[in-house]
C-alpha cells in the first residue's frame, strides 16, 4: 500500500510541474486526472487512461457541436446538453466495464466544458483543447510511474488468482459432495464465485492494455472463467441433489454415489489447497483423463449394486441423474484443467473461443439513471437561469458531474453523499492551505511539501474499502478549488463563492440521487430478479451455439448487480439466492437436453415430430411460462408437462442392460427428472406456489 501511495505522490507531482511548465491555465485538471485514473496496478490504469481519453474526445466534440448550434440560445443548449448527459449515464449503466467509465467521461466532460461556454462561447474551443492537454498530461505521467516504479501488474494479478482459485475450489468440491458443508455456506460460495468471475473478466479486459503475452491469451482467459462457471453451476446442481437425498435419507442411493464418487474425492484431497500452475495443470489433467475413464466404470458398478436392492422408480432415477452429474462435473474439471495448462503455450487451439463473457443490465435502470441525471441538469440549470446567481455555472456543472459519476455506482446516493462529506472537508482544507500555507511558499519543491501529506492522506482513504468516495470527494475538489491557477489568483472571496456552489451541488446531488428512484430500492431488484428468471425463457429459444457460456456469465453477472443492492435486507438477498440457484440448475439442464437431442442419430425413434420430442417442446414452453410468471397453476402446469415428458421419454428408452452413457434417452430422462427435482426443491422459491393440500415432496410422476 506504502509503494502506491509514493507512486501516486509521484505521478501528481511530476504531473503538477510539467502543467505549470507548460503554462496550462488550470493545472488542477491534470492532478485531478491523475488521483481518478491511478489504481494498484498498471493494467487498469492504462485501461481507465485509454477510455477516459476517448470518453474524454467524445464529450468535447459533443459539446463543441451544440455550442455552434446554440451559441446564443441558453435555454436550448442546456436541453441539448441535459439530454446528452442522460444518454451517456444510460450508457454508463448498461456497460458497467471501463466502456462505463467513458460513457461517464464524455458526459460529464460536456457538463464541464459546456455550462461554461455558455457564458463565453468564444473560448469554447480552447478550453476544449487545453482540457485535453492536461488529461493527456495526467495520463502519460500516470502511465510511466505505474509501469515503470515497482510495477504491479494486472497480469501477474491474474495470474495469482488463477492459481490460487484452483486448490481451493478443490478443497471447497470435496467439502460440499461429502456432506460437510451447511447450506448457508455453500450458498455464499455460490455468491463468493460469482463475484470472482466477474472480478476476474475485468482483470482479464485490463490485462489486453498491459501485457502483450496476456493479450495472445486473451481467448483462453475467457474460456477458462467460462469454464469455471459452468463447474460451479454443475456442482451447486449436485450439491442441491445430494441435500434432497440426504432430508428424504435414501441411504441406498446415496451409499452407491459415493461408491462412484471416491476415487475422484481422493484427486480433490490431493490437490487441495496447492497452487496450480500451467505446469502443474498439465500433469492433472492427464490424471483427471484417466480417473475420466475410471468414474464411468465405477459409475456402472455402483448402478449394478442399486439395482440389487431393487430401487424404487424414483431412487433410481436420483441416482442415474447424480452420476451424470458427477460424471460431468469431473469432465468440466478435466476441460477447466486443460485450459490452464495451455495458457504455457504462446498459441494453443483452445484460444479459438468465441463465446465471451456478456455482461447483463436492465433496460429500465438504464433508463431511469439516464432520465434521473437529465432531469436533475435540467432542473439546476433552470435554477441557475432563474436566480442569476454569478456562481450557477459552477453549481450546475459540478452538479452534472457528480451526478454522471456517481450514477454508475451501484448505489449513487451513497455515493454522492460521501462525495458530498469529502468535499467538504477537501474546501475546508484548502481554503486553509490557499490562504494561510500557499501564500508564505516560494518555489514548486514547497509547494510539493506542503500537498504531500494531503495527497497520501486522500488517497489512502480512497483505497479503503467502503470510503472511496470520501478519499475522491475530497482529493478532487481540494484539488479542484485550491491548486494554483496560471498565474495564480488568492482571491478569498471568489473561493468562498466557489466552495459554496459545490457543496450545494453536492448535496443537491446527493438529495436527488435519494429521492428520484434510487436504485437500491424494491423497484430495481425486483426487475432484476425478473431478468434473472428470464434467462430459462432464452435457453428454450436462443441459438445454441455459445448459449451456455452468454447463460452463465449473464446469471452470475444478474446475481452480483441485485445481491449488491440488496445489501442489508438478508431476505431479500436470500430469495435472490434461491432463484439463482433454480434458474441455474433449470437452464443448464435444458441446454443439456437440447445438446443431447442435436447429438442425436438419424434414426425414426429421434425423429422430430416423435411424441417423446414434442413432449419435450411443450416442457419448454411450459417453463418458459412458469419462470416468466410463477403462480401455482403455471407450476402445476409445468409439473405436469415434466410428467409427461418423463412418460414419453420412458415410453421409448433403451433396457437397462445398455449402459447410460450409450443410452442417450436415459441421460435424457435424468435431465428431465433433475429438472422435475429442482423444481419441487423446498429450499427454492417454486414450491411456495404449491397449492396447501398437495406438499411439495408429494407429486408423483408417471413412470
Amino acid at each position: 500500500m506504502w509503494i502506491y501511495l509514493f507512486k501516486v505522490l509521484i505521478a501528481a507531482g511530476l504531473t503538477l510541474w510539467l502543467a505549470m511548465r507548460l503554462q496550462l491555465p488550470h493545472p488542477s485538471s491534470a492532478v485531478i486526472t491523475v488521483f481518478i485514473v491511478m489504481q494498484p496496478q498498471s493494467g487498469q490504469v492504462f485501461a481507465k487512461s485509454v477510455y477516459r481519453l476517448l470518453g474524454t474526445v467524445a464529450g468535447l466534440i459533443a459539446m463543441l457541436a451544440l455550442v455552434a448550434l446554440f451559441a446564443q440560445e441558453r435555454v436550448p443548449f442546456l436541453i441539448c446538453m441535459a439530454i446528452w448527459i442522460g444518454l451517456c449515464t444510460a450508457g454508463a449503466m448498461r456497460y458497467r466495464d471501463m466502456r462505463s467509465y467513458g460513457c461517464v467521461l464524455a458526459g460529464y466532460t460536456a457538463a464541464l466544458i459546456g455550462i461554461p461556454a455558455v457564458m463565453s462561447p468564444e473560448g469554447a474551443f480552447m478550453s476544449a483543447v487545453m482540457r485535453v492537454l492536461a488529461i493527456s498530461l495526467a495520463i502519460i505521467c500516470s502511465g510511466i510511474v505505474s509501469a515503470a516504479l515497482f510495477p504491479q501488474t494486472t497480469g501477474a494479478a491474474m495470474r495469482n488468482a488463477l492459481y490460487n482459485r484452483f486448490g481451493t475450489f478443490a478443497g471447497y468440491v470435496a467439502d460440499v459432495l461429502r456432506g460437510k458443508l451447511e447450506r448457508h455456506v455453500v450458498e455464499s460460495g455460490g455468491v463468493r464465485y460469482a463475484a470472482e468471475a466477474v472480478g476476474l473478466e475485468n482483470m482479464r479486459s485490463a490485462t489486453a492494455f498491459e501485457d502483450p503475452h496476456m493479450r495472445m491469451r486473451s481467448g483462453r482467459l475467457s474460456r477458462l472463467n467460462s469454464e469455471f462457471m459452468t463447474m460451479t453451476t454443475r456442482l451447486h446442481a449436485l450439491s442441491r441433489l445430494l441435500l434432497r437425498l440426504r432430508q428424504r435419507q435414501a441411504d441406498v442411493v446415496l451409499s452407491a454415489f459415493d461408491m462412484a464418487q471416491a476415487a475422484f474425492l481422493e484427486l480433490l484431497d490431493s490437490v487441495r489447497g496447492q497452487p496450480l500452475t500451467p505446469p502443474d495443470a498439465a500433469a492433472v489433467a492427464e490424471r483427471l483423463s484417466a480417473l475420466s475413464d475410471h468414474t464411468r466404470v465405477r459409475i456402472r458398478e455402483a448402478r449394478a449394486s442399486l439395482l440389487a436392492n431393487a430401487p424404487s422408480e424414483e431412487d433410481r432415477l436420483d441416482f442415474e441423474t447424480a452420476a451424470e452429474l458427477l460424471f460431468r462435473l469431473v469432465d468440466d474439471l478435466h476441460n477447466y484443467v486443460q485450459t490452464h495448462a495451455s495458457l504455457a503455450a504462446p498459441h494453443h487451439a483452445r484460444e479459438q473461443w468465441k463465446a465471451h463473457f456478456v455482461a447483463k443490465a436492465n433496460a429500465m435502470a438504464s433508463t431511469v439513471a439516464g432520465v434521473r441525471t437529465a432531469l436533475m441538469v435540467l432542473l439546476l440549470s433552470l435554477f441557475w437561469i432563474m436566480t442569476a446567481w454569478p456562481y450557477g455555472g459552477m453549481f450546475a456543472s459540478n452538479a452534472a458531474a457528480v451526478a454522471a459519476l456517481a450514477s454508475s455506482s451501484p448505489m449513487p446516493h451513497k455515493t454522492a453523499q460521501q462525495m458530498a462529506i469529502g468535499a467538504f472537508f477537501g474546501v475546508t482544507v484548502g481554503f486553509f492551505m490557499n490562504f494561510f500555507v500557499f501564500t508564505q511558499l516560494d518555489g514548486y519543491w514547497m509547494l510539493m511539501f506542503a500537498l504531500a501529506p494531503i495527497f497520501m492522506l486522500g488517497s489512502f482513504v480512497a483505497l479503503r474499502p467502503g470510503y472511496m468516495g470520501y478519499g475522491l470527494g475530497s482529493m478532487v475538489f481540494f484539488c479542484f478549488t485550491s491548486i494554483p491557477d496560471n498565474p495564480p489568483v488568492y482571491d478569498p472571496s471568489n473561493f468562498i463563492n466557489n466552495g459554496v456552489a459545490v457543496l450545494l451541488s453536492m448535496a443537491t446531488t446527493a438529495a436527488i440521487s435519494s429521492i428520484l428512484l434510487p436504485p437500491n430500492s424494491a423497484w430495481l431488484w425486483r426487475r432484476l430478479e425478473r431478468d434473472l428468471r428470464r434467462q430459462v425463457v432464452r435457453v428454450t429459444s436462443d441459438p445454441l451455439p455459445g448459449l451456455s457460456s452468454r447463460f452463465e456469465s449473464a446469471t452470475r453477472d444478474l446475481l452480483n448487480q441485485a445481491y449488491g443492492l440488496a445489501n442489508g435486507r438478508p431476505q431479500v438477498q436470500k430469495e435472490l439466492l434461491g432463484w439463482t440457484f433454480t434458474v441455474q440448475e433449470v437452464g443448464q439442464a435444458i441446454i443439456e437436453l437440447r445438446q443431447e437431442q442435436e447429438r442425436l442419430p438419424v434414426e425414426p425413434r429421434f425423429a422430430e415430430d416423435s411424441p417423446w420430442r414434442q413432449s419435450i417442446r411443450a416442457m419448454g414452453r411450459a417453463l418458459a411460462r412458469l419462470f416468466l410468471k410463477p403462480s401455482q397453476s403455471n407450476l402445476q402446469r409445468a409439473l405436469a408437462a415434466v410428467d409427461q415428458a418423463i412418460a414419453c421419454v420412458d415410453a421409448q428408452r433403451e433396457p437397462y442392460s445398455q449402459h447410460f452413457d450409450e443410452s442417450p434417452l436415459r441421460r435424457i430422462q435424468s435431465h428431465l427428472h433433475f429438472i422435475r427435482t429442482s423444481l419441487l426443491d423446498p429450499h427454492a422459491p417454486l414450491p411456495q406456489y404449491v397449492a396447501p393440500s398437495e406438499p411439495a415432496t408429494g407429486i408423483a410422476h408417471a413412470s
